[in-house]
């Protein structure tokens, strides 16, 4: 091979491999949240009511419906991010979150409607416990984790005292939610019942806590 014809050939080489590792990179990126179109609120309420979501999740978003009950079957949806409310709709509508009758209410409501009805929930007054600094349990995985066990802080999704986090639209506000209804989803995800979080998260991190720690967990968070 002629000398000067070397250089070339290795250029060329190195500039393959770099291109399709600049391909791969771009196929491992996640795909970046775009918000989706606002919400009237005003318009929200009336759709609220009429599509029957204030029947469960209360007139003000605080889960005081009359279904509701003592056992704590429904989310509060004050202050909630809309865009997760409408994630979590889109889910129910296509199985990937599991709700019988989430399910047909998700498949009655367009995505304009929930829209609206998300941004109604959303600008209400934010979810707001008693007490759950007493649940030391829950507030120290809350905020630490558990490194032995690959238990990730809950806070660095979630903000602090699971007040959200801005730029993290997808991922809930979770302080302040009732508790019977936090306590059932954080054993749901731990079993695998649900499964509707990116790349399987919630379940990798809540696998390893016990039933007392999940119950300390949902204590906190209502609390706060």
């Amino acid at each position: 091979m002629k000398s000067w014809l070397y250089p070339v050939l290795l250029s060329l080489s190195l500039g393959l491999v770099w291109s399709a590792q600049a391909a791969n990179a771009k196929r491992k990126a996640p795909p970046a949240q775009v918000a989706s179109p606002p919400g009237d609120p005003v318009l929200g309420k009336d759709k609220a009511d009429a599509e029957r979501c204030i029947e469960c999740h209360g007139v003000d978003g605080h889960g005081a419906g009359h279904a509701n009950g003592p056992e704590g079957k429904f989310a509060k949806l004050a202050g909630q991010h809309p865009d997760y409310i409408l994630k979590q709709i889109r889910d129910f509508r296509s199985g990937a979150r599991k709700h019988d009758q989430m399910a047909i209410m998700a498949r009655s409501v367009s995505d304009e409607d929930v829209r609206d009805i998300a941004a109604y929930f959303a600008s209400q007054p934010g979810m707001k416990g008693e007490g759950g600094d007493a649940h030391t349990v829950g507030r120290r995985l809350y905020e630490q984790g558990d490194a032995t066990r690959g238990v990730l802080a809950c806070v660095q999704c979630h903000g602090a005292q699971g007040k959200g986090v801005a730029g993290l639209p997808l991922v809930p506000v979770i302080g302040g939610q009732e508790w019977r209804y936090l306590d059932q989803q954080l054993r749901d995800w731990r079993s695998g019942e649900r499964r509707n979080s990116a790349d399987g998260v919630m379940n990798q991190v809540l696998k390893p806590l016990t039933d007392a720690e999940v119950e300390s967990l949902a204590l906190y968070l209502s609390g706060v």
